[in-house]
């Protein structure tokens, strides 16, 4: 059997070597256009910015070692121009030579990848816009830094623009960062994302946000930038990084299926419509595991896992695909941000059930020296606790917690689950009740109605007349910051003083983090008074949306 894959880097090179491990007879033919066959590009934003200083450590898997080691004919500086699908054939063009040649296959698995999008504006190809999508991007990027370059403008807010943007004040350039949205990694739950953003811009990187660029030109030294919202920025270098698009013209041309997003349709074991042709990596068109809807999903993981079930799927596994729940990532300064699963934003878009809580713990034992805290969301249903998406931002523990909670979350664990889950603790790794504890403990309480909880949402300038809020905090805290409107009565006083709190009126009580709001919610309730306590506190409130204020 004769297998021909276009493209290599993480589907395509997985698949590659499976097949290898599964078959030493198969004859392997992998067509790359790049100089190397498999490099770690998300490796290459840290390329750029020197966190990685040796270019040789990019090379997951150099060619020497795949001919080498797994006995591959990887072919580089190979670009495949069409598919011929009735001889089962691929034409190939030797981007060193011209030369081009027609190579057979049995199984042909496309690994393409997906392509920086270059949005339809004037000056978008001019000298100085780059993109950051292989080793050459990096290459170029590099130099250009290491030559001086002062400033740039990032356009785009999400994973590459965020990591981009670091790396590049990690080697002295200032940064500004355009985006469309109204938060940085669109991705995210905007609140669960503006502490990391607060972060980045406290170590210089300026945001505008709900912006586009529409116009860039060059006076022959500088760019200018020209905004949507008719501001300007002058700099000396531009970098693209507004999302990717499949890269599907070659599936396209052969009358392989894509679907509305231009991703290639597979079936569970990665073949196309074309049982001889399999597809795989960020080109092809993915179901949700949480939904069971069709989307575009780029990342790694999802990548190589399909590279190895079409590689099983060749050698006669009945291996399969179980869809992409969008578990992720992104680090900057230190603090990180993750998800898995769905989040609000497209839980409310698409109409599905939903509540949520927010528990701010510490990722390790509070009295252990350095414990830092972080910010855990958990969306779940109300019917019977499962768990639908969670998003987290912090220091340290972050990853832990969104990788226990993407492994229930595809496990069809619940809320109730997560009670009762077993973690490993020691002071310095964790707590008795780890943050997954926690927020299982909190997120039952609300099912079982021993916890009603209210949100950020619900404390607006313009809530209803019958809505008391109650601070149960210290007078110190109070005097440092409150929300707008709120009544002061410190948890301890609570008991004394039930006669100032309203019976007639919803009561929303919050201290800082949602421990002590709980306690005054717990007393409320059984004095017989409708109470709720602010999920996350004062801290959920100012990660929303900054609205309190200090003093009297």
């Amino acid at each position: 059997m004769k297998v021909v894959i276009v493209g290599g880097v993480a589907g395509g090179a997985s698949a590659a070597a499976r097949i290898r491990r599964l078959d030493e007879r198969s004859e392997v033919v992998v067509f790359e256009r790049g100089e190397e066959p498999s490099f770690a590009n998300c490796g290459l934003p840290y390329y750029v910015g020197g966190v990685i200083e040796d270019r040789r450590k990019l090379l997951v898997a150099p060619k020497q070692m795949l001919t080498d080691r797994h006995r591959l004919d990887v072919r580089t500086h190979s670009n495949v121009l069409s598919i011929d699908r009735q001889q089962k054939t691929v034409h190939v063009r030797n981007l060193l030579t011209n030369q081009e040649y027609d190579e057979a296959y049995d199984k042909l698995i496309l690994a393409p990848g997906a392509a920086p999008w270059r949005p339809d504006i004037t000056g978008i190809n001019l000298p100085g816009v780059y993109t950051l999508r292989d080793l050459k991007d990096a290459d170029v990027l590099h130099a250009a830094v290491a030559r001086g370059v002062r400033s740039a403008v990032v356009v785009g807010a999400g994973f590459i623009g965020v990591e981009v943007a670091e790396n590049l004040v990690h080697r002295g350039v200032q940064v500004t960062v355009i985006e469309l949205a109204n938060q940085i990694l669109p991705p995210w739950d905007a609140e669960m994302v503006s502490p990391l953003q607060e972060q980045m811009a406290s170590r210089g990187v300026h945001f505008v946000l709900g912006a586009s660029a529409t116009q860039i030109v060059t006076d022959g030294e500088q760019l200018t930038v020209t905004l949507s919202d008719g501001g300007t920025r002058e700099t000396d270098m531009v970098i693209l990084a507004v999302g990717v698009r499949p890269e599907n013209s070659l599936a396209k041309s052969a009358g392989i299926d894509c679907g509305p997003r231009g991703g290639i349709v597979t079936n569970e074991h990665m073949q196309t419509n074309d049982p001889d042709i399999y597809a795989v990596g960020d080109a092809v068109e993915v179901t949700d595991f949480n939904t069971g809807q069709k989307t575009q999903i780029p990342l790694a993981g999802p990548a190589n896992r399909q590279g190895r079930i079409a590689a099983d799927h060749i050698c006669g596994r009945p291996s399969t695909y179980r869809g992409t729940q969008g578990t992720a990532i992104v680090g900057a300064f230190g603090m990180a941000a993750a998800m898995t699963g769905l989040s609000e934003k497209q839980l409310r878009r698409m109409e599905i059930p939903h509540e949520r809580i927010y528990i701010h713990p510490s990722h390790h034992a509070g009295y252990y020296p350095g414990a830092r805290p972080m910010t855990l969301k958990l969306l779940f249903s109300p019917s019977d606790g499962r768990i639908l998406g969670a998003q987290a931002v912090g220091w340290d523990g972050v990853d832990k917690r969104i990788d226990v909670l993407a492994i229930a979350l595809q496990a069809g664990m619940t809320v109730y689950d997560l009670e009762e889950v077993e973690l490993c603790y020691a002071p310095q790794f964790g707590s008795a009740k780890d943050p997954i504890n926690m927020a299982g403990f909190v997120a039952a309480g609300v099912l079982r109605e021993d916890h009603p909880v209210a949100h950020a949402t619900d404390l607006v300038s313009e809530r209803p007349e019958d809505v008391f809020v109650l601070d149960v905090r210290t007078q110190g805290e109070w005097d440092a910051a409150r929300v707008t409107g709120a009544t002061h009565i410190p948890l301890e006083q609570l008991r004394s003083r039930l006669h100032e709190v309203p019976t007639d009126s919803k009561t929303i009580a919050y201290c800082k983090v949602g421990q002590r709001g709980y306690l005054a919610t717990r007393i409320l309730l059984q004095s017989g008074r409708a109470a709720a306590n602010l999920s996350g506190g004062i801290t959920s409130w100012q990660m929303a949306n900054g609205e309190t204020v200090g003093g009297d």
